[in-house]
């Protein structure tokens, strides 16, 4: 998987998302999202880890590897069948050599996972639909939008036309968020989980750190009957 050539600004925020080659499915069951998970924390390191001699084969615990120095911060995440949103910025202090720091990542843990997939599902090509797709946050704004819309992206899967009908039964959907484990949403609903590793909360919007301010702004996007979009 080649690199891209954009150069990722540090101490700037950025939307990453991609999604499976003809909108094919990526991950196909809980296995499949839990090793995403993992790569998504493990190659988020200075160091290269390779995850099956170090990991696999050595029948090590992935979360409580010890992975070094981190390269990248992610505020929020969401797998989704055939997609995946995440809200990142480069970390300052990871001075890598190709002075990209969220390219290396990506190219990372994409280029695992599909290697994964390809192995486990007996298939070749590519998994993914070309190279990762990038937007730059301008303001706060669009930050606290992208924020809200990677932990509701889920609701599509309760209802795939909500965000132009609204939600009939918001408790329905709450509960529903409450049970969906592959996002960040059960982190900053203070759930103690291994996958909290993922995030770093702290280098990210300072209104979201306090659980009922997380909640409500999920409640003010929930009451919401405009179209949103990506």
């Amino acid at each position: 998987m080649s690199m891209r050539t954009i150069t990722f600004i540090e101490g700037e925020y950025y939307h990453i998302y991609n999604r499976g080659n003809s909108e094919q499915k990526i991950f196909l069951d809980d296995k499949d999202r839990e090793r995403f998970l993992k790569l998504l924390y493990l190659c988020n390191s200075k160091r290269r880890i390779d995850f099956n001699n170090e990991i696999v084969k050595r029948k090590v615990d992935a979360w409580e590897f010890e992975k070094g120095t981190p390269i990248v911060n992610i505020g929020a995440w969401v797998l989704m069948p055939n997609h995946f949103h995440l809200y990142i910025t480069p970390k300052t202090e990871a001075r890598l050599p190709s002075g990209n720091a969220i390219s290396d990542f990506m190219q990372r843990v994409l280029t695992a996972y599909s290697k994964y997939f390809n192995a486990k599902y007996k298939r070749t090509g590519s998994l993914f639909e070309g190279k990762f797709k990038s937007v730059y946050l301008e303001n706060d704004i669009q930050a606290k939008y992208l924020f809200s819309y990677i932990h509701l992206n889920p609701l599509k899967l309760l209802d795939s036309k909500w965000r132009d009908n609204g939600i009939k039964n918001k408790q329905k959907a709450l509960e529903f968020l409450d049970k969906y484990k592959w996002s960040s949403y059960l982190d900053y609903m203070k759930i103690l989980r291994p996958q909290r590793k993922i995030i770093d909360e702290l280098d990210f919007l300072e209104f979201f750190q306090e659980k009922y301010s997380f909640q409500e702004e999920i409640l003010d996007w929930i009451n919401l009957k405009e179209d949103i979009v990506v």
